[in-house]
Formats: structure tokens, C-alpha cells, sequence
């Protein structure tokens, strides 16, 4: 016979930070729970369905950086790429924080910082001249031409 002692703790009330990030989130969370779980069909609907839905978000935040760059009178690419980049380094920041708050020497947290900005420098810079340059290649582009060499950065 053994006994068990359950100490009940007092549940605390939520705090009015706590209230508005759920009354903030609240509509993520019932969108994202329209994504079937990873064990029905193999994993495919969830693929697609998660896929569906970072398509359509990517849509309404270029919407919301074009509208905002028209009312702050700022130039379209200017607000995307500013917006994109907040896009791309808040969540990787968050993710950061997190991993230093649960791990006892912060590795995960570097590592995930490094290979963050990594990705974001390589692949969101490098990718998109790399293009640049096979397209102009392609349409038999000139290479004296000053935009294209500031694009690849083939200043002399």
C-alpha cells in the first residue's frame, strides 16, 4: 500500500500582459489549428496546408509593406526589404531567446543566431544577385553597365 500526497499548488491568475497576448494571438492559433496533424496521410496534407498558409501570409505582409511604405512615403522596395527582414530575424530571435532561457550554457542559442544570420546574409543576398547575374547573362547583358556591376559587386 502506498500513499500518494499531491501538493496542489495555487493557480495564479493571469496577468494583463498574459490576457492581451492571448486576445493577440488568439487568431493564430485558430488558423493554425486548421493544419491536420503530421501522422495523417504521411505527413502530406500538413505539408500542403502549412504550405497554403505561408503563401498566403507571405501575400498579406507584402500588402501591408507596400501599403505602409505608400502612407510613410517610403519606396516600395525600401519597406519590403525592411519588412522582410524583421520577418526573417524576430522569429530567430525569439527562437534564440527561448533556447538561452531553457539551456543551461546558451549553445543552442548561439548556434541558432549564427546559423540564422548565416542563412539570412548567404541565401537573401547571395541568391538573389546570383539570379541577377544569370539573368542579365542571359539577355546578353552588358558587363561595363554601372547597375550591373554594383548588383555583383564588381566594382573596379
Amino acid at each position: 500500500y502506498m500513499e500518494v500526497r499531491l501538493e496542489r499548488k495555487e493557480e495564479e491568475d493571469p496577468s494583463i500582459g498574459d490576457l492581451i497576448m492571448h486576445f493577440i494571438s488568439l487568431f493564430w492559433k485558430v488558423l493554425f489549428s486548421l493544419v491536420p496533424p503530421r501522422f495523417c496521410g504521411s505527413g502530406y496534407p500538413a505539408f500542403l496546408v502549412s504550405l497554403f498558409f505561408i503563401g498566403l501570409l507571405t501575400a498579406i505582409v507584402e500588402q501591408i509593406a507596400s501599403l505602409l511604405g505608400c502612407v510613410w512615403g517610403i519606396k516600395q522596395a525600401v519597406s519590403g526589404i525592411t519588412l522582410v527582414a524583421l520577418g526573417t530575424s524576430l522569429p530567430d530571435t525569439f527562437a534564440s531567446r527561448s533556447a538561452a532561457i531553457h539551456d543551461d550554457s546558451a549553445d543552442a542559442a548561439i548556434g541558432n543566431v549564427t546559423g540564422s544570420n548565416s542563412v539570412n546574409v548567404f541565401l537573401g543576398l547571395g541568391l538573389p544577385w546570383l539570379l541577377a547575374v544569370i539573368w542579365k547573362r542571359a539577355e546578353g547583358g552588358d558587363p561595363d553597365d554601372q547597375i550591373f556591376k554594383v548588383g555583383t559587386f564588381n566594382l573596379e
